[in-house]
């Protein structure tokens, strides 16, 4: 098949690779532009652009898709097969859309219609979804509705984001080389999906990863899980960030203040959360790498009653 891939994060990164180790003519990548990182250090080439550099393909980092008629022009020329679309970042202009032979498809990950947008496998652990997956599904107007052509599913269990995404990267990039073994068929099984059952997940900003302990133990752990490793759920020790990496739901009920601590162990601390008890095992204060808190209490001497949160706050 022709194809033009086009993705940004790593995510996406293991689709195109498959896409080439099966043999596909991959004619274009079109990735978002480099952007720096380490607070304006030089730039940093998107986990997209690193694999497609590797096979020797064409890559394309425009700033925008709209109104870019030379762009528009090298797609129409190329005559591609399929396009493929995972984790973009933009919005593809509908004329894009109908240039590929077999059309424009989207790899997304959750099974759709629920967790429709930017952030579904953080979306699918917040929700304390038991399976979450991956959708091969057609792109059309609208944000993540079109028909749907295939599904594969995960377990949620206790997994991280970032292990979650790993999963269904791979997951992903399995489906589509699969699926496009019968990609003559997909318009006859594409199944429109119902929007009665949709859900959306936004984008996801700095501030999200706060914890607020007024929220049930199970909440605030399903919090620190959905954003490892960005932004990492955080809250206030002395006025200084408190990031929590991992915890423990106990099964201990609480009548102090939010985000008091109950008790501290080396097998973590015990601290009071809409209740009942959350137990971080695994933090980090600035300018330190995550520890066990075991390792953190060797430094640091924290009491009983001592409260996490925002002084004053």
């Amino acid at each position: 098949m022709k194809v033009i891939f086009m993705g940004t994060p790593e995510f996406a990164s293991q689709a195109l690779e498959a896409l080439v180790q099966a043999g596909h003519d991959v004619g274009y990548v079109i990735s978002q532009p480099d952007r720096a990182k380490d607070r304006g250090k030089k730039l940093q080439p998107t986990p997209v652009k690193e694999t497609a550099l590797k096979h020797g393909l064409r890559v394309l980092q425009p700033d925008s898709l709209r109104q870019n008629n030379i762009l528009l022009q090298l797609f129409k020329a190329y005559e591609p097969d399929l396009t493929v679309v995972a984790a973009y970042g933009k919005i593809i202009p509908v004329e894009y859309l109908d240039i590929p032979k077999y059309g424009t498809v989207n790899i997304h990950g959750s099974l759709l219609p629920r967790h429709r947008g930017a952030s579904p496998v953080q979306s699918a652990i917040l929700a304390g979804d038991v399976t979450t997956g991956v959708t091969l599904m057609y792109v059309e107007e609208g944000l993540d509705k079109g028909a749907v052509i295939a599904k594969a599913e995960t377990p949620v269990g206790r997994k991280t984001c970032a292990m979650l995404m790993e999963e269904l990267s791979i997951l992903g990039a399995s489906l589509l080389v699969e699926e496009m073994n019968s990609i003559e068929n997909w318009r006859e099984k594409a199944v429109p999906q119902d929007d009665a059952l949709a859900t959306h997940s936004g984008i996801i900003s700095k501030k999200d990863g706060e914890i607020d302990f007024g929220k049930t133990p199970v909440e605030t752990e399903r919090r620190i899980r959905a954003f490892d490793p960005w932004p990492g759920a955080y809250t206030y020790l002395n006025g200084e960030p408190f990031k929590i990496w991992k915890a423990e739901v106990s099964n201990k009920k609480s009548d102090l203040p939010p985000g008091t601590v109950e008790a501290v162990s080396e097998k973590g601390i015990e601290i009071s959360a809409g209740g009942g008890i959350l137990v971080a095992e695994v933090v980090q204060v600035p300018g330190k790498k995550r520890m066990a808190t075991a390792d953190f209490l060797r430094g640091y001497k924290l009491t009983e009653g001592v409260r996490f949160g925002k002084i004053g706050g």
